[in-house]
């Protein structure tokens, strides 16, 4: 398959000190790590993709690394999501690309995470934003890590890249306060309680 081409990496972490209410005792950390690389397959249709997932694994590896080194390490994130946003050469399929790269990637940092990774996609052209979904690392139901991050490339993508992305929480919703499933309670045996 094609090589991974990087154009450019951009990290990016911010705290969130209060929602209006009393400031949480440790301020929540939401980051994301974006990759804008060479769309092998911009501007024309190719039946066979699925096989450049296995090309884009040491990628999905090293952001995911990265990511949790800004974020405090392993034992500070509970909660992730992914993302991809297509350059107008291409196709939403080849967003979809990163659903394994990007997904495993992190339940193997984080030590085997049980959840699935909540992810979005779409296509567009440079500084198109992504709102990308988090959810609780062990358990999907834990309502208090429903949240998202919005994220973009000031220059990407340009119409033959694909921008990939990886984001992390440490904790819930500042005020969270919708009650269910508590992140306490997670039994984390089928990646939903």
């Amino acid at each position: 398959m094609p090589d991974v081409v990087v154009r450019k990496r951009m990290l990016t972490v911010e705290e969130v000190f209060h929602e209006g209410g009393p400031p949480p005792e440790t301020p929540l950390k939401r980051g994301a790590i974006l990759v804008a690389i060479r769309n092998p397959f911009a501007g024309r249709y190719v039946e066979d993709v699925a096989s450049f997932m296995e090309d884009l694994k040491p990628l999905g590896l090293e952001m995911a690394q990265r990511l949790v080194e800004a974020m405090g390490g392993v034992a500070a994130v509970e909660s992730y999501g992914k993302g991809s946003i297509v350059g107008a050469a291409g196709e939403l399929e080849h967003g979809a690309l990163w659903h394994a790269p990007g997904g495993y990637a992190m339940r193997e940092v984080l030590g085997g995470a049980k959840a699935i990774v909540p992810s979005t996609k779409k296509v567009g052209g440079p500084g198109t934003r992504l709102d990308v979904p988090l959810t609780h690392i062990n358990a999907s139901y834990v309502r208090s890590h429903f949240d998202a991050i919005e994220v973009g490339l000031p220059d990407g993508p340009k119409a033959d890249e694909l921008v990939f992305v990886l984001a992390m929480a440490t904790g819930p919703r500042v005020h969270h306060r919708m009650g269910g499933l508590a992140a306490a309670d997670v039994k984390g045996e089928d990646g939903l309680r």
